[in-house]
């Protein structure tokens, strides 16, 4: 049944948001807040609902036709119906909103954010998910709300040399033995355009895959690296498993900050690299972290140890913590190549667990960044950062719910939000990566 609904917000995922007749909330992928649409309800979730869109009757001024052949399809990108500058808005709007209803900040100040100077091909990793499909083996993207695999030969996301390798995957996977054992193409591509290749899937590495390595580097000449990953049951993301190397070198370097870092595949990097340098020179601006500052600096959450790294450059010593181990091995190594290794301390242990260790050991710092994933930081660390009253918690989030949930629990500690500085790491989506700081009342 057809419904003519008024969109007056945003959704998480920049989806419209209106109120159907009964007054339930209806999400409408593809509207805009302001335009009067007719809908279609795809999905009843009792207090609220889904719907399709089917005409737009009074558009709004900020719709514009989107230029990927794959847009609404592909589940890659949510926002290229309207224009850039409106998605930057939007997403302020989102830290806001979350901010004050789940944070509890009466008028948090939230800043513009900061976007890119070029919206597209911004990202230097890529994970293509492979599948059968009408009796061929495709490679591609996810569908919109589904694991439904659909072909691509390009993604204005991503570099050209991925591209190469995506197109050149596309041609051969039928030919390939095993093919229909491998679930995704990873590419990692650095800032001179030099490509780290990964293959995964959920068998021992497939007969003849190690034959593949001189056929790619003839037809890829930016690939350096060529590994397979085993998942593991059920795995989390298209690297969860253990990782082999096939061909070409171990790691791949690339910079940030001035500073160079070796990445294994499995080794947290920013996707984006200039928005990643924004989003760290707002993270150790709030930290206080500048050159002759002379403080000790925890970085929980610290992947290959970008942040450390760039914080022991300016403080008087940095400790870095993470779980994943082939990360601490490239955070460690990159200290040494950066010349650092005596500035900094890298732990392989659980954030949560580790950090309170520390703390209670009589280890005092003058200030921490937390880089957690999206679930956001754990309530142990959190509560171990407030009972050593570390005065300064620079927060750099990529889920603005998590941060104003984590943002509320350290005001109930004693803390007091600052402000939030958002930064555009992924256009054209809902994602949005934010800096806030918190400090000692």
């Amino acid at each position: 049944m057809m419904e003519t609904v008024l969109i007056h917000g945003i959704g998480s995922e920049m989806q419209g948001v209106g109120r159907l007749a009964d007054g339930r909330a209806v999400f409408v992928p593809h509207a805009l807040p302001g335009e009067r649409v007719n809908i279609e309800i795809t999905r009843d979730g009792g207090r609220f609902c889904e719907a399709s869109l089917v005409d737009v009757l009074e558009p709004s001024p900020d719709r514009r036709a989107p230029f990927c052949p794959h847009a609404g399809v592909c589940g890659g990108c949510t926002a290229r119906h309207m224009r850039y500058e409106r998605t930057l808005e939007l997403k302020r709007q989102m830290v806001f909103d979350q901010l004050q209803r789940i944070g509890g900040v009466p008028q948090p100040e939230v800043r513009p954010v900061a976007g890119c100077v070029d919206p597209e091909r911004t990202r230097n990793k890529a994970e293509y998910p492979i599948a059968r499909r009408d009796g061929h083996i495709v490679i591609g993207a996810f569908a919109r709300g589904s694991r439904a695999v659909v072909p691509l030969e390009d993604c204005l996301l991503q570099k050209p040399e991925s591209i190469a390798a995506l197109r050149w995957f596309g041609k051969h996977l039928d030919g390939l033995v095993g093919a229909d054992r491998l679930r995704f193409l990873i590419t990692r591509v650095n800032r001179r355009g030099a490509m780290m290749l990964a293959l995964s899937g959920d068998v021992p590495l497939p007969a003849g895959l190690a034959a593949l390595w001189p056929k790619l580097r003839e037809a890829l000449p930016s690939l350096e690296s060529f590994y397979y990953c085993r998942l593991n049951p059920r795995p989390a993301h298209a690297l969860d498993g253990r990782c082999a190397l096939v061909g070409g070198r171990a790691t791949l370097e690339d910079e940030l900050l001035g500073l160079r870092f070796e990445l294994s595949p499995q080794a947290f990097f920013q996707v984006n690299p200039p928005q990643a340098e924004r989003l760290y020179e707002l993270a150790l601006e709030a930290a206080g972290i500048r050159e002759g500052c002379g403080l000790n600096v925890l970085d929980a959450y610290c992947g290959a140890g970008t942040i450390t790294l760039a914080a022991a450059r300016y403080a008087g010593r940095a400790v870095g913590v993470e779980i994943v181990a082939p990360a601490i091995e490239n955070a460690r190594r990159n200290a040494e190549a950066n010349g650092m290794a005596d500035r900094v301390r890298f732990i392989c242990a659980d954030a949560a667990r580790e950090i309170p260790r520390l703390l209670r050991r009589g280890e005092r710092f003058d200030a921490v960044v937390l880089d957690p994933p999206r679930k956001g930081a754990d309530e142990a660390l959190l509560n171990a950062v407030a009972e050593a009253r570390i005065p300064v918690v620079s927060y750099v989030s990529c889920n603005p719910s998590t941060l104003a949930r984590d943002v509320r629990r350290l005001t109930a500690t004693g803390y007091r939000f600052q402000y939030a500085a958002p930064v555009d790491m992924f256009p054209w989506t809902g994602h949005v990566e934010t800096v806030a700081l918190m400090s000692l009342k």
